[in-house]
């Protein structure tokens, strides 16, 4: 639908800075900038006021294909024209982008005016037309059930109740050994993707989430089985300025795909770190004890999650499942404990990350309220069991 005040409101999706400058030029468009598919998704949630999405065709996480896989699957592109963007010729983009039912493909520099026409045709034909533009059905967002969500309200409520003398004694030790706030947020995706702020005791130092500091320790990562390359061989042997495969705009920073997508590939979506030297004194304690998730009982009484379900992933880690077999998890409730918690205890903290998204799946396809019940109870039986999840 065409804003009133006669300018397209073009979703963009990608980082390249001479892109942006070219359709930020054109007084006919409105840009809102997104990097990523998750952000788009997200994005949609709040905003449903834009009528054309233009994709880079190379994303982190997920190419524009993905992508508009991703946002038809939410019924995103029903009425909104899809035109993948390249930044340089590629043949084979052209062709899948047609055969997987994108509207349109078109190469930089682009023709702003034609632009803008297809885009207004594309409008038009959308309003006029049923078109099927996605071959599996819709995905049907995740809804609480009312006998979880009323459990997830008097569980959290009471909670906070009756453990706030604990909790106000946890904030005091927090205060009294390192400097900074008692709690931390951080961005999570949960159910259906959506993104809501996670909070915990804080456990660690101030600043050690940095991408600085997790750089500096990854070789101490659990999941990491394979050492990560710091240059694009490849790319070392051309000419100055010259690059082996199409180039991506990662936090502003040019590389190219080949290399991204080997480091993507030896890259764990799951961090975790052996004998993490960023944990204090108090948050070894309270970790080791699950007493630093207790401030997610506020997360459960707004709703951003439940007693028991699927662990809400980081924003940078959830990105690299959007267009994954294992996104299914994110069909279920984000929860406090769940299957693999449970499952991770018992084996006292030894789990790969491949039987994380197992458990993940299993939960999101078979979870019922008496199944929620269960883990519960086995959560008590092995909370003081040693073992960090």
């Amino acid at each position: 639908m065409v804003n009133k005040s006669n300018k397209l409101r073009i979703l963009y999706i990608g980082s390249a800075p001479d892109s942006l400058k070219m359709l930020n030029q054109a007084t006919f468009f409105e840009i809102i900038q997104k990097e990523n598919s998750l952000d788009a998704l997200n994005y949609f949630r709040k905003h449903l006021e834009i009528d054309a999405i233009v994709s880079e065709v190379h994303l982190p996480g997920a190419n524009g294909c993905d992508t508009f896989k991703l946002l038809s699957k939410h019924e995103i592109c029903n009425e909104r024209p899809f035109i993948l963007l390249a930044l340089e010729e590629e043949p084979e983009y052209f062709q899948r982008a047609f055969n997987e039912g994108l509207d349109d493909y078109f190469l930089t520099p682009v023709d702003l005016d034609r632009l803008k026409e297809r885009i207004e045709f594309l409008i038009e034909y959308k309003k006029n037309s049923k078109i099927l533009i996605f071959d599996t059905d819709p995905v049907k967002p995740y809804k609480t059930p009312f006998i979880k969500r009323l459990f997830d309200v008097l569980v959290s409520f009471i909670g906070l109740i009756l453990l706030s003398p604990l909790m106000f004694l946890v904030i005091i030790a927090i205060k009294l050994e390192s400097k900074g706030p008692f709690y931390y947020i951080s961005p999570r995706a949960g159910a259906n993707f959506k993104v809501f702020g996670f909070i915990k005791f804080r456990s660690m130092y101030c600043g050690s989430d940095s991408y600085k500091k997790l750089k500096e320790l990854s070789h101490l990562n659990q999941y990491a089985t394979d050492e990560h390359e710091t240059f694009c061989e490849d790319c070392s042997k051309l000419p100055k300025g010259e690059f082996c495969s199409p180039i991506l705009y990662i936090k502003g920073e040019r590389i190219c795909e080949n290399f991204y997508i080997r480091q993507k590939n030896t890259e764990k979506a799951f961090m975790k770190l052996e004998n993490d030297p960023r944990i204090t004194k108090v948050g070894k304690l309270i970790r080791n004890t699950s007493i630093d998730e207790l401030p997610q009982l506020i997360n459960i009484l707004k709703g951003d999650m439940s007693i028991v379900g699927n662990r809400p992933l980081p924003v940078n880690e959830a990105e690299k499942l959007t267009a994954d077999i294992r996104a299914k998890r994110f069909e279920a409730a984000a929860g406090l404990t769940g299957l693999w918690q449970v499952e991770q205890r018992g084996k006292f903290g030894a789990m790969s990350e491949e039987e994380r998204f197992r458990l993940d799946n299993q939960y999101a396809e078979t979870n019922s309220f008496l199944g929620d019940l269960k883990l519960i109870l086995k959560t008590f039986k092995i909370i003081i069991q040693r073992g960090n999840v």
